[in-house]
């Protein structure tokens, strides 16, 4: 009977993949599970990496998204935008599987959050600071890295981050 697991054994070029669209992404696509019904939601959320490349979000608790969140902190992050010209499935993208992690006002770690979410998102000045923002960081649990047709890795934390950090 013939191998029918699609995935490669990850190598650098797939780390080096993951932490290149995590880097560079401004937006992704957040799953949640939906509380008031046995059905998933998918929302675009503004996203950047912390100085350790963790990935991150600001997102408003006036948001269904957030209100999931709160309610079931499992989700998926969609990283990756198809290029300017051909298939839009030939183009890199990550999946991450996560557990939201709301960071709370008036620590360290949300001024942290802030001071480097503004340094990459200069416009976002005009609301980061409104009362019903936050920040929530996504602890990774696994990913799924399509490179494109038949280029696809199954990554564990410590596949992106050698020092197997997972927050």
């Amino acid at each position: 009977m013939s191998n029918t697991d699609p995935f490669r054994p990850v190598d650098e070029t797939a780390r080096q993949l993951a932490r290149d669209l995590i880097a560079s992404a401004t937006y992704g696509a957040l799953a949640v599970l939906r509380p008031d019904m046995p059905a998933p939601s998918v929302s675009r959320i503004a996203i950047a990496a912390d100085e350790n490349g963790t990935p991150f979000t600001l997102i408003s608790t006036l948001a269904d998204h957030t209100r999931a969140l709160q309610a079931n902190p499992v989700c998926a992050v969609l990283l990756g935008a198809p290029g300017p010209t051909g298939d839009p499935l030939t183009h890199p993208r990550l999946t991450l599987h996560a557990n939201a992690v709301f960071v709370a006002r008036g620590t360290d770690e949300h001024d942290r959050l802030r001071a480097h979410f503004l340094k990459l998102r200069p416009k976002s000045k005009l609301y980061v600071d409104f009362t019903d923002f936050g920040f929530v960081r996504f602890r990774i649990s696994d990913g799924l890295l399509n490179g494109g047709f038949g280029k696809a890795w199954r990554l564990a934390p410590s596949d992106i981050w050698p020092d197997h950090r997972t927050t």
